[in-house]
């Protein structure tokens, strides 16, 4: 891999990463549950980019099937934790 390349995706991993810093104050002092609800969305998101980052570093296609299942996760997660704030029940 090209240097600059991998010096490039390191200064974005080290980026994502200090992005939990206030996404996780956000879900431990968000003011509404939705807040916390939408925080918790973010970090997974957040999760999703320095995994596939890492992925791109280590050249590891599987990271990509990682992320992937991550993201299929994460959005039936949001569905439920949406609808349980919003109507009290999950299904």
């Amino acid at each position: 891999m090209n240097p600059i390349l991998f010096t490039v995706l390191s200064m974005a991993l080290i980026f994502l990463i200090l992005l939990l810093i206030p996404c996780a104050w956000r879900v431990i002092k968000g003011p509404s549950v939705a807040d916390r609800v939408q925080a918790i969305d973010t970090i997974t998101n957040v999760f999703m980019g320095i995994v596939v980052l890492l992925a791109l570093t280590r050249s590891s296609p599987l990271l990509i099937s990682v992320a992937i299942a991550l993201a299929a996760f994460s959005f039936v997660g949001t569905l439920a934790l949406a609808r349980y704030v919003g109507s009290g029940r999950i299904f």
